[in-house]
């Protein structure tokens, strides 16, 4: 294989702006899909300018966990060749042999559980039928709220970034089975609204 400092400028920024190829990802890192961990792997010469450079790497990282830092949203993060990553994006990479098409969903919404079985690629929309309920939610559903000038609870559903009126009702009770029934209706997982 051509050592990282052989590659042409082209290739290297290409690598830099892209997502690295599977069989690179390999070369650095190892996935264990029954815990999620990530962990790196002794790195060879080839992706470092010296010798001196590359002990230095291998001795403060190859066999430690990798990915660990916390991205603020609550994703494990790290960096591959000066780029950002999300874990749950590289350890569905390494398990499957491709990266995602799209959005990679937290089943159980725990967005640092990176266990395979955690993991589902999965389109924007359907990733939105998988939320949980907002911090400020005031009626404990979500799509349910108080209409204070007619006096009457809302539901409502949002699906494909569009809003539709599910009517107005008298009770809370009402209001809740009518967007339980419009969830099923539009597919959206069972974990959507979960408190956490």
């Amino acid at each position: 294989m051509t050592p990282w400092s052989d590659l042409p400028e082209a290739e290297r920024k290409r690598l830099h702006k892209n997502e690295v190829s599977i069989d690179i990802l390999r070369e650095l890192l190892d996935y264990d899909p029954e815990t999620g961990s990530l962990t790196w792997r002794y790195r060879s010469i080839r992706f470092f300018s010296d010798q001196h450079y590359c002990d230095s790497w291998n001795s403060k990282h190859a066999g430690r966990p990798a990915f660990t830092a916390d991205s603020g949203y609550g994703y494990r993060v790290g960096r591959i060749f000066d780029r950002l990553y999300r874990a749950h994006r590289v350890a569905f990479a390494l398990y499957h042999g491709r990266w995602p098409a799209d959005q990679v969903d937290h089943i159980d919404g725990d967005r640092s559980q990176n266990r395979i079985s955690n993991l589902r690629d999965v389109s924007n929309s359907t990733n939105g039928k998988n939320t949980k309920r907002r911090n400020d939610n005031v009626s404990g559903e979500m799509g349910v709220s108080w209409c204070r000038n007619r006096g009457l609870w809302r539901a409502y559903i949002t699906v494909d970034g569009k809003q539709k009126h599910l009517g107005r009702f008298t009770l809370k009770s009402d209001a809740i089975a009518a967007r339980k029934a419009a969830l099923k209706e539009n597919d959206f997982h069972p974990n959507h609204g979960r408190s956490q």
